[in-house]
């Protein structure tokens, strides 16, 4: 799931001449890029890491970052249990195992041993007792956005509890939403709204699934604003390893509440979130500017960064209403966001001081939209209400990201390098690519407003994060191994540069090709990590939530 990148705006805006499937993609990336490009495919998949030959015509075989379990128990062993319970499942005979089992990322297909489809809490506690009893790792899939498969357990062989019939949405009378974790965020989005015009801090891809999205993060255009997904949960329901059920909060179960936000994966099945909504803003001024000559000389591409950067720590000008990200890919280059404020400022104080010294832009667009007409646009495409079953986006791509602290903002040395290797390896780059930075940071960011013992969620420090894809363009071709070379080159690029500098990562744009102490490393601080790992001792000591950089692990 918090694929999620929500840096930059609507790409429509750019006109630049560029490849043809590279203006598909980014008619269809929205900011946070948790949807990047993502469309239809056959179950044809790549045969390369973490193949399996159920997804199309593979000679190889898979490769794990983590050691798996080294029993596998028979389908009938825990097949009987779950029988016995009555819990509704799917196994590989089943007529639709295959498109139950497809992921979002074709790159990186896994068959689980069984695919669980509760309706009720109670299907949840069997089947965890039943897996637990088996030896089987289990993992929740709600939206199914995992960049890394880890909703299909990131590996074969596990249970996957599919939430796709939890889609609950009240308000109640404090406006807390409780909303089922199976549902999408657009859906969310859009009942909210209609019931009472309310709002929440989510990302652009109205597919994405609130489960992953909220338990790790959760960014969007206005999460300077109102904070992250994740920092609205005042409650959850989950179903804990030892089949228990439990509602968690700052005083109920404090440490799995903890636990929970930034961790979920590592601990339970979250059935149920109460998030605290806001009131939906009258309007709200959405705006984009594509920016020429972002590709020429590295020096002068850094220059013209710079400027932005300091323009999102001006306090003078920027404040927690600015939403605002960029989007490149060697061709074009775009910066944009959102405003809750009036477009008279929005054009008078800030689009000003952002402009300056910049080229001219190519194509601009400022202008006031209702809160739904917002969201709407920022999906590119993609309507908010969602299906709440037989979703079938996906995509090809290998991704990794990049936290930039507010303590140590880009250097000119990293920038320079950062554009010099995107001048040289990414303008004429044999496959399409794109990068999306994100304003995290900067005065008055409410992302940034928490104490880092809030959550188990640990950038709160960010200037910005970094997004860098590569794809294939056709979910359908062998993947090139030259594209995860290049995406990790990205990253290289700037670490090498400013060596000084600790760059976390973000949990929501997880990377497989991590070890789980790297994993740990990039997504949590250490007093963090130690703090999970000793909740993870108590409350799953067997670790049945697994996937291969699970706490623990």
């Amino acid at each position: 799931m918090l694929v999620t990148l929500v840096a930059l705006a609507c790409l429509n805006p750019l006109t630049l001449a560029v490849p043809v499937d590279q203006l598909n993609r980014r008619s269809t990336v929205t900011p946070d890029a948790t949807c990047g490009g993502a469309k239809g495919g056959s179950t044809a998949a790549y045969c390369g890491t973490g193949c399996q030959p159920g997804f199309g015509t593979c000679t190889g075989t898979g490769t794990s970052t983590s050691t798996p379990p080294t029993s596998t128990p028979t389908a009938g062993t825990l097949g009987d249990c779950l029988t016995k319970k009555n819990v509704p499942i799917r196994l590989t005979s089943s007529s639709d195992y295959s498109a139950l089992a497809k992921p979002y990322n074709l790159r990186l297909p896994y068959n689980p041993a069984v695919i669980v489809l509760p309706t009720s809490t109670q299907h949840i506690s069997d089947a965890v007792v039943c897996a637990a009893k088996s030896n089987v790792k289990v993992q929740p899939r709600g939206g199914g956005h995992s960049y890394a498969s880890f909703s299909l357990g990131g590996q074969s062989g596990s249970m996957v509890i599919d939430l796709q019939s939890f889609q609950t949405v009240t308000l109640d009378a404090n406006n807390v939403a409780t909303v089922g974790g199976g549902l999408r965020l657009g859906n969310l989005a859009t009942a909210i709204y209609n019931q009472r015009q309310r709002a929440l801090p989510h990302g652009t891809c109205p597919g994405v699934g609130v489960g992953g999205h909220a338990t790790h993060g959760g960014f969007g255009y206005s999460s300077r604003a109102w904070g992250l997904t994740l920092d609205t949960i005042v409650g959850l329901d989950v179903v804990l390893a030892n089949g228990s059920f439990v509602h968690a909060t700052s005083k109920a179960y404090p440490d799995i509440y903890y636990a929970l936000r930034g961790a979920a994966d590592s601990f339970g099945i979250v059935t149920t979130f109460y998030l605290q909504t806001v009131p939906a803003p009258a309007s709200v001024v959405q705006w984009s500017f594509s920016i020429p000559n972002m590709f020429q000389t590295a020096s002068t591409s850094a220059t013209y960064f710079s400027h932005i950067q300091s323009f999102a720590q001006n306090a003078s000008v920027v404040d927690r209403n600015l939403g605002m990200g960029m989007y490149m890919d060697g061709q074009g280059f775009s910066i944009s966001g959102t405003y809750f404020g009036t477009l008279d400022n929005f054009n008078n104080k800030i689009k000003p001081e952002l402009l300056r010294t910049l080229p001219t832009p190519t194509s601009s667009t400022a202008k006031s939209i209702s809160w739904i007409q917002s969201l709407t646009e920022l999906a590119n495409g993609q309507p908010l209400q969602q299906p709440t079953s037989g979703y079938d986006l996906h995509d090809d791509f290998f991704a990794k990201s990049l936290v930039v602290p507010s303590s140590a903002p880009f250097t000119t040395a990293a920038l320079t390098s950062y554009f010099g290797y995107m001048i040289k390896n990414g303008v004429n780059s044999a496959n399409p690519w794109f990068s999306i930075i994100n304003l995290y940071g900067g005065p008055d960011s409410q992302i940034n407003a928490k104490p880092s013992d809030f959550s188990a969620y640990s950038d709160r420090t960010a200037l910005w994060v970094l997004q860098h894809y590569g794809y294939t363009g056709n979910t359908g071709a062998p993947f090139p191994p030259g594209i995860i070379s290049f995406v990790e080159g990205l990253n290289n690029a700037i670490t090498s540069a400013q060596p000084q500098t600790v760059f976390p990562g973000y949990v929501n744009y997880v990377d497989p090709s991590l070890t789980p102490q790297q994993a740990h490393q990039a997504y949590y601080d250490a007093p963090t990590y130690s703090r999970l790992l000793g909740i993870k001792q108590t409350v799953d000591p067997g670790k049945v939530f697994w996937n291969p950089q699970a706490i623990g692990n």
